[in-house]
């Protein structure tokens, strides 16, 4: 999967986060009221896996996107990269 997504441009990857994220919010929303069903909390480790691995590698090309996978050794680069309303996240 990480070779996949290497080769996702900005926009796919984006697009990838928020669709996973949305899937993780709603596997989370289910468990709270079946914690014990296996097949959602199987479903649940592996989209939180993608997510995971799709995080660190927009912010290995791109800039972190969450607090997570910024760099603490590095400057802060969000506060270099456009803003959402200056064209960034595009």
């Amino acid at each position: 999967m990480t070779n996949q997504l290497n080769q996702m441009n900005r926009q796919q990857l984006f697009n990838l986060i928020n669709t996973v994220s949305f899937a993780v919010d709603e596997l989370l929303l289910f468990l709270d009221t079946h914690p014990d069903d296996a097949e959602a909390i199987k479903a649940f480790h592996h989209y939180s896996d993608i997510r995971r691995n799709a995080l660190q590698a927009y912010s290995d090309q791109y800039g972190p996107l969450t607090i997570d996978t910024a760099n603490p050794c590095s400057h802060w680069n969000w506060a270099t990269e456009p803003w959402p309303w200056e064209g960034g996240c595009k």
